[in-house]
């Protein structure tokens, strides 16, 4: 039995990040941390990350078009979805803001005006159902919680819940998501106020948020503290808090609201909605604890009457219903098109149910779960007068399955008008439907697999055979399955009994997507008909003759924030158009998406797609909650998915409008919240022109609307909006439908980012299992810049990205030692300064660079953050060790320009991503006076192709000589032969070609052709290749000859089969390193190859020493004999032999 301080200990927020790694020795860290809090600090002292329009003054109003305005001051203008303020950010928070943090700091790189503000999002359920809750527990337990221990005693032992049954798709015309971040990100607690301990809340403090609009006051400054610690670039003065608690904000709502009504986005009328019964009023995703994505499902409700009871039923229902009472057991289909079909009807043999009054004389049969979402859809209660408490719905009389089993119903448009029987199946589910189950198993691989497992084992399921042996009908005639498909598909797939559930749910799939996409009735008033088309007509027909009725449930489990579990109610709502019914603002979406707008990915693309297919309206008002209220209707408030669509343009002039988060401060304006009428905000977002009416009716003066439409003009649009991929179904596609229909075409979002959920070391992020970071925490524990290069390298796609904590460590190092490391280059006095005095591995290097930086730049342009890491920074570094260890070899100091160069470049390069190290290099080791934050991308020469080559042919070839070394090495080892002793004195002799062997001439000749009159990249290439019958050697030099020209080297150059440099000078340069890098080398000689037919002598092919160094070495012309390594070689490719000396 917990007391309150064991529940402080268990609940200790560091139990969250247990399972993380433990860091030992933190001074490299700290040192880091330092100059991280030093520069973030001069950041917001100084505003650097305020932007601002071009003002009115310096582009007069009118002047310019916004178009021109753009392309004379390019801006760039970025969000993500603003944080919910029930809690402190957690990693996955920054890995999304971090897409934004890179794009925003590349863009002031590029000469943009970069935006980058943040809001707080408070509206919905979530602050006032958790309000709600430590009111109660307040109530119970005292104002510091100190009654907890007895109040345990009295309740006893917390029970852990039972886990929910996992759901299946259905219906498959719809399109759902399948992943729930909500159900993800659950806490199993009994209480708020443990919640509220978990999250790091002080005990004392924790009864003050029993006020919703205390949270609004205590969690922004921690966002606004996280995201300051993280290094982001954000205009703070930008911010506000959603809800009316910002007058601006709420204005600014009301607007939007009343404009959609007035296109007609907003109607109003009765539809299916997830409902909470506890709550009395509909719950939309952010108001679900468990469920996030889940919809009404909506079934055909068959009323099948009794016409006989199974004895044992008879007696239970005796004296309950009268005999003159008409009962129904009721099946929920998705394929009434079949009911003709019907040969019996099944239950669970476990499952209870209840028999359930409707009318005076009327009764269902039907679980309890099912009756509990029909008593809020017009069949128990009428439509005003929704119970609020399951007990307000009992059933008369309770039956299990198998007190039902034989008993004889009337089953609707079946041709067994004689009636079927009621019969036992195993997997009835109780939680999906009504619990009954119509059987037709023409078209139901599943209802045919049981009616022959039933037919055999008759006796054992206590029925009589003949009940189970009805007569099979064709219903639906299909190209693939015939006019029998589930009987067709069981024999066909070997199915044996109704245990082979995997294959069954495929059966099952293709079955219902044959039958409805390419199915035809062959019975019935619609027969010849296509299934899809004569669906809906039967199920009319159903409902008109009073044999069925309109059914629906969630598709999934639903919990609201409440703790209710959710049903499906039918009611009158006002709703946004979304979907089918508004077919031209669907398509001109669903038109955007697919040619215009930037997606980034295939994935995403396609998710938008299937969604825009999918979704339909969306109720945008509730009654309980923090929010705006709606304008016409003042008891309803907007829901917060619809006052979340647009809130991007209300960045671009919040900081005219207020200076703090609530409102309560002027902003630069001094304009007052009355002040901004649904017609200014009309001028401001370009849907009206300014008029005296205007300026009179609003009090502000024209230069003041002038200025905010300014502001807007050049924001917007949007260039990209961040978020992660779970809110495609969502938000992300109303903030399509709202810009669509509110803004004129120009002022569309340009693109939106969706990325993947962010996993730990591997592993989903969790609470319980110890796996988990907030922002704050990582920061904390790596510093800003360790953690901004961990989600970098963490991933860009769709897919779930994995921030590695080891890697976050080593970052410490590595940026830690290149810190020191410039420190100590930029002072060292033994380096090189002439500029005459430059050599082969100084070009080398700075080419090098040259190709980093741009390529640096694609990738950053890309937004592929993780190659663009690579390249400005692990390439970078890596270019200056190699040239670094080649110089040291060669016993040359580094050239002092080259380094300067390299730190310069280095700083510049990795900025985007790790500003603070950045910067601290730029102006403490650089002696810059201004912040790197300010700089442009740095402008480097094209790298020279014959360079790149080189280096190239350097790293490749002295890759080679070592690995050669090493498997010698290894071999010895092993106890195994070797061509020469690897641990005594050797020398090295490389052979290079000085032509190409004769075969190659014809493939040249056919490259040459098709980069003439077609393309590298035709397919047709390769064929060809493999035609002229020496593919195996063919194809690597053909790629090799692409990769040279598509790698910038002049075609006349690769055709003519001249390498880019002169390659026996290269090798001149790489001896003396050779000699060091390759353990006990005494010499090295390099021996040039003669052409075929040339330097035979007795026999014997020799060549000629041209370059060596070392003992044991001959003299430059000195003939060779030509060992077998040699014919190998190829101008480019040359080959080595190692011997003892």
């Amino acid at each position: 039995m917990a007391t309150i301080n064991g529940v402080l200990d268990a609940l200790d927020p560091a139990n969250a990040a247990r399972g993380t790694l433990k860091l030992e020795n933190t001074e490299k860290r700290d040192t880091l941390i330092k100059i991280e809090k030093r520069y973030q600090k001069q950041w917001q002292d100084t505003g650097v990350f305020n932007a601002t329009a071009p003002t009115t003054s310096e582009v007069p109003f009118g002047s310019i078009k916004p178009s021109d305005l753009h392309k004379k001051n390019p801006k760039y203008f970025g969000t993500f979805a603003y944080p919910y303020m029930n809690g402190t950010l957690h990693a996955g928070h920054g890995f999304t803001a971090s897409k934004v943090e890179y794009t925003a700091g590349f863009a002031r790189m590029q000469g943009k005006r970069a935006l980058f503000p943040l809001g707080f999002h408070c509206t919905g359920m979530p602050i006032k159902a958790c309000a709600d809750k430590l009111t109660e527990d307040v109530r119970k337990f005292g104002q510091d919680f100190e009654r907890y221990e007895d109040q345990q005693r009295d309740d006893g032992e917390e029970q852990v819940p039972a886990p929910t049954q996992a759901e299946t798709k259905e219906d498959i015309t719809k399109f759902t998501s399948k992943k729930s971040k909500a159900a993800a990100k659950g806490v199993k607690l009994k209480h708020q106020f443990q919640i509220m301990l978990a999250l790091g809340i002080p005990r004392e403090e924790i009864h003050k948020f029993a006020d919703a609009n205390y949270w609004l006051k205590y969690f922004p400054p921690l966002c606004k503290r996280d995201m300051n610690n993280f290094g982001a670039r954000i205009d703070w003065r930008r911010s506000f808090v959603t809800t009316d608690a910002n007058p601006y904000y709420d204005a600014f709502v009301r607007w939007q609201m009343n404009r959609l009504k007035e296109l007609d986005k907003i109607q109003y009328g009765s539809r299916y909605t997830i409902y909470s019964p506890k709550d009395g009023q509909p719950c939309m995703d952010h108001d679900r604890t468990e469920g996030e994505g889940v919809a009404p499902q909506e079934y055909t409700a068959l009323k099948l009457k009794v016409l006989e009871w199974a004895p044992e039923a008879s007696k239970i229902l005796q004296g309950k219903v009268p005999d003159s009472a008409t009962v129904y057991f009721v099946p929920a289909t998705l394929r009434p098109e079949t009911m003709y079909g019907q040969t019996c009807c099944f239950v669970g043999p476990k499952i209870k149910y209840g028999v359930f009054k409707v009318l005076e004389n009327e009764y269902y049969v039907v679980t309890k779960r099912a009756a509990w979402n029909m008593a809020f859809q017009g069949i128990f209660f009428r439509n005003s007068e929704f119970p609020r408490d399951a007990s307000e719905l009992m059933p008369i009389a309770e039956l299990t399955g198998t007190s039902v089993v034989g008993s004889l119903v009337n089953a609707p448009l079946a041709v067994h008008t004689e009636g079927v029987r009621i019969l036992p199946m195993d997997t009835v589910s109780p939680t999906k439907g009504t619990g009954v189950v119509t059987s037709v198993p023409s078209d139901s691989p599943d209802d045919y697999a049981t009616v022959v497992d039933l037919a055999k084992k008759a006796d054992y399921y206590g029925i009589k055979k003949q009940w189970a042996e009805l007569e099979i009908v064709p219903i639906v005639d299909t190209p693939s399955y015939g006019n029998l498909a589930a009987p067709f598909l069981v024999k066909k797939m070997k199915i044996n009994s109704p245990k082979d559930i995997k294959q069954l749910v495929e059966a099952k799939d293709l079955a219902y997507k044959e039958g409805y996409y390419k199915g035809t009735m062959i019975v019935g008033d619609f027969k010849g008909e296509a299934v899809e088309i004569a669906k809906p007509k039967v199920k009319a027909q159903l409902i008109q003759n009073g044999e069925a009725f309109e059914y629906a449930e969630p598709n999934g489990h639903v919990v609201s924030r409440s703790a209710d579990e959710c049903v499906v109610a039918y009611l009158g709502q006002w709703f946004l158009n979304y979907g089918e019914n508004d077919p031209a603002w669907r398509d001109q979406v669903l038109d955007y998406v697919k040619n215009d707008m930037e997606t980034f990915t295939s994935e995403t693309k396609n998710g938008f797609e299937k969604n825009l297919e999918w979704l339909n309206r969306w109720a945008c008002a509730r009654t309980y909650g923090l929010g705006s209220k709606l304008p016409w209707e003042p008891k309803f408030l907007v829901e917060s998915l619809s006052d979340s669509a647009i809130y991007m343009s209300y960045y671009t002039i919040a900081h005219f409008l207020h200076s703090n988060n609530f409102g309560t401060q002027p902003g630069l304006l001094n304009i007052k919240p009355e002040q901004m009428l649904d017609e200014v905000w009309d001028y401001i977002f370009c849907r009206r022109d300014i008029s005296e009416e205007l300026l009179e009716s609003s009090g502000i003066s024209k230069a003041d609307l002038e200025t905010m439409r300014r502001e807007f003009e050049y924001w917007y649009p949007l260039d990209m909006r961040i978020s992660g991929k779970d809110l495609i179904p969502n938000h992300l596609t109303f903030f399509l439908y709202i810009h669509l229909a509110l803004f004129p075409r120009e002022l569309w979002p340009r693109s939106i980012r969706a990325n993947g959920h962010l996993m730990l070391n591997g592993e989903k992020m969790s609470k319980s299992s110890g796996n988990f970071l907030t922002l704050n925490d990582a920061v904390t524990k790596y510093g800003a810049d360790a953690t901004r290069i961990a989600f970098a390298d963490a991933g860009d796609g769709v897919e779930d990205a994995n921030f590695e904590e080891t890697v976050a460590n080593q970052i410490i190092l590595r940026m830690y030692t290149l810190k020191e490391w410039c420190e100590a280059s930029i002072h060292d006095r033994s380096l090189r300064t002439s500029e005459t005095d430059k050599n082969l591995w100084d070009h080398l290097f700075e080419n090098e660079m040259h190709t980093l930086v741009h390529q640096a730049y694609t990738h950053y342009a890309a937004t592929d953050y993780k190659v663009a890491l690579k390249s400005a920074l692990y390439d970078f570094t890596s270019a200056r060790d190699f040239y670094r260890e080649a110089l040291t070899a060669a016993s040359i100091p580094m050239h002092a320009s080259l380094i300067k160069k390299y730190i310069t470049l280095q700083s510049l390069i990795i900025c985007p991503i790790a500003p603070h190290w950045a910067d601290y290099i730029w102006q403490e080791v650089l002696s810059n006076r201004t912040t790197i934050q300010n700089a442009l991308w740095p402008e480097v020469p094209q790298p020279d192709p014959s360079l790149t080559a080189a280096y190239t042919y350097i790293r490749t070839t002295s890759s080679a000589i070592t690995s050669a070394e090493g498997a010698q090495i290894r071999k010895k080892s092993k106890g195994k032969s070797t061509t020469y002793d690897p641990e005594k004195p050797k020398k090295l002799t490389i052979y290079t070609a000085s032509a190409f062997p004769a075969w190659q001439q014809k493939y040249i000749d056919l490259v040459r052709d098709f980069h003439e009159k077609a393309s590298l990249e035709d397919k047709n290439l390769n064929a060809e290749v493999g035609r002229m019958g020496e593919g195996k050697k063919a194809m690597p030099f053909v790629q090799g000859l692409k990769k040279r020209i598509q790698g910038g080297e002049r075609a006349e150059d690769v055709f003519e089969r001249k390498l880019a440099f002169k390659e026996v000078d290269v090798l001149a340069g790489m001896l003396r390193g050779l000699r060091k890098t390759v353990p006990r080398c005494r010499g090295v000689e390099v021996v040039e190859v003669p052409p075929e037919g040339e330097g035979e002598t007795e026999g014997k092919r020799k060549g000629r020493i041209v370059r060596s160094e070392g003992d044991g070495v001959g003299e430059v012309g000195t003939e060779r004999e030509l060992l077998g390594a040699a014919e190998m070689a190829v101008p480019g490719g040359p080959t080595f032999y190692f011997e003892n000396t």
